[in-house]
């Protein structure tokens, strides 16, 4: 239904605009994919609430939630690929917010330029930073447009998992303002004509004065590069389980995978966000050398960035089963698991973070024995009973030959558990 409506909007909307959906401009990825989540997950709280099943199956509760986890998946496909659809069209058009962004900066930096001008004079310090910012600026446009398939000057802070890295954002954040300081002190110099003002101006950079800054730039940059094989590292060694994002967000800064907040993420955002606006000021009041960040606020962004470490090396775990016991029904009689019958299988870590979305959570796969059975989806009005991070539920197929069986999860990120062994009676 969602793919003809597409198809419909698509035909009826010549000049791409209204309810276009045809996925070959911005509107109408964008369009297409929030007509396909709204038909979703009205089709998702329908079968909820027991309607829409044909009659062939109402009568078998197995065979009406197969048709039901199979129907769901089909139309998660379809949601999936409108979400990467518009991903891929937001990225495309992101290089141009950033581009235009950079030079609002570069506007606001000449407004509050002359106005502080206003009685103190118009010095070589304010031209030296009305030229940094427009060599910054520039450097970031051609940036942007380089990478404009990739989101523009923020491709670099964008991580595998299409998620904006908090490591590197924080670190570019510090590699634009040392440039940038050194920028004004480079024009400076260039415009200086004294043999004493010179010599100002090079001890300016001397290591004495700018140690703090130094410091906390070369952690950064650390952090950024450490994270980075420790994620890899992690992922590889199936400790860690990440699922790649349909785009990048501005909260993927404070939060994790799942969108929840995360301390140890903020808190290093917020601490060097202080620290950059304090040694702004501080480039402000002395532009002739570099920032003396006060060793005390440099431990302190130190501080942070060591908390930020050790809570990506806390991060994530491997999933497991702790145990699997037969489905049972009220009314049911109490007995062994025989082949048909549902097995609770229970645990923690099946759901990995950002894996919520149903064409994620049908990617799920249990393995009985030598058979492979997918998790069939279960909804109730507003999500889904069954797959759940604890708890999944799988019927045993008739295949399975009765005796000692292994019992194993194959999350959506391709983690697997531990294997669990049950017995199988005839």
């Amino acid at each position: 239904m969602a793919v003809q409506e597409a198809r419909g909007g698509g035909a009826d909307a010549g000049a791409h605009g209204g309810g276009c959906t045809c996925g070959n401009c911005p509107h109408g990825a964008r369009e297409g994919h929030r007509r396909a989540v709204a038909e979703f997950l009205a089709r998702r709280d329908e079968f909820a609430a027991g309607r829409g099943l044909p009659a062939a199956v109402a009568h078998s509760a197995p065979a009406s939630r197969q048709w039901v986890s199979e129907e769901l998946t089909q139309s998660a496909e379809l949601v999936a690929e409108r979400g990467r659809a518009e991903g891929e069209a937001w990225l495309e058009r992101l290089w141009l917010r950033t581009a235009c962004t950079v030079w609002a900066a570069v506007v606001l930096l000449v407004l509050v330029q002359s106005l502080t001008a206003i009685g103190a004079g118009w010095t070589a310090a304010r031209t030296a930073g009305l030229l940094a910012a427009l060599v910054m600026a520039g450097a970031l446009t051609a940036a942007s447009w380089f990478h404009r398939a990739r989101g523009g000057a923020l491709a670099p802070v964008i991580g595998e998992d299409n998620r904006l890295s908090t490591s590197r954002a924080v670190a570019a954040g510090w590699v634009l303002f040392v440039a940038y300081a050194v920028l004004v002190l480079a024009g400076q110099l260039a415009a200086a004509s004294g043999h004493g003002e010179r010599d100002a101006l090079i001890s300016g950079l001397e290591l004495a004065r700018g140690a703090g800054v130094v410091t906390v730039l070369a952690v950064s940059c650390g952090v950024a590069v450490l994270v980075r094989r420790v994620v890899g590292v992690r992922v590889l060694g199936q400790r860690l389980q990440k699922v790649r994002a349909d785009r990048p967000r501005a909260a993927d800064l404070l939060t994790d995978d799942a969108g929840r907040g995360t301390f140890a993420d903020i808190q290093y955002v917020v601490i060097g966000a202080v620290a950059l606006v304090f040694a702004a000021v501080r480039l402000a009041r002395r532009p002739d050398q570099l920032p003396d960040l006060p060793w005390g606020l440099a431990v302190v962004v130190l501080v942070s960035a060591a908390t930020y470490l050790a809570g990506k090396y806390a991060e994530g775990g491997r999933p497991v089963i702790l145990s699997v016991v037969r489905a049972r029904e009220a009314g049911d009689l109490d007995a062994p698991i025989r082949t048909g019958d549902d097995i609770e299988i229970r645990g923690a870590g099946f759901v990995p973070p950002g894996a919520q979305r149903a064409d994620r959570l049908s990617r799920m796969v249990v393995r009985v024995g030598a058979v492979h059975v997918h998790v069939p989806l279960v909804p109730v009005t507003g999500g889904f009973s069954n797959p759940t991070d604890m708890l999944l539920t799988v019927p045993v197929p008739a295949d399975v030959e009765p005796g000692r069986v292994e019992v194993q999860v194959v999350t959506a990120a391709g983690v697997e558990t531990n294997r669990y062994e049950i017995d199988v009676t005839e």
